[in-house]
């Protein structure tokens, strides 16, 4: 079965799909390829972006100096790492994406 990430040391490797200007921001099941963000803030001057960093270091439970946008700056599809212990955060992303999911 495919998934929206993968273990890529010191962490995970994380594909979203953002959606800004959502009335509230939360990270979601998405498809087999991404998770789905809803973004509050506009894509302006890197506002939706710095806000998708701080969803994803809550998510994870990690600070957000350890969330990097890698791929994706001006497009929908980004991907991030996540630096900390893959196995914990590969659980992590494994509990979101199941809740949207069958196994």
């Amino acid at each position: 079965m495919s998934q929206p990430w993968r273990e890529a040391p010191p962490g995970l490797i994380v594909a979203v799909r953002a959606t800004p200007r959502a009335s509230k921001s939360a990270l979601l099941p998405g498809t087999p390829e991404h998770f789905a963000a809803r973004i509050a803030a506009p894509p302006v001057e890197g506002a939706a972006n710095a806000a998708l960093i701080e969803l994803v270091a809550k998510t994870f439970g990690v600070p957000k100096r350890d969330v990097t946008l890698i791929a994706g700056d001006t497009a929908r599809v980004k991907r991030l790492a996540i630096a900390g212990d893959p196995e914990r955060l590969a659980g992590i992303a494994a509990a979101l994406y199941g809740a949207g999911h069958e196994r």
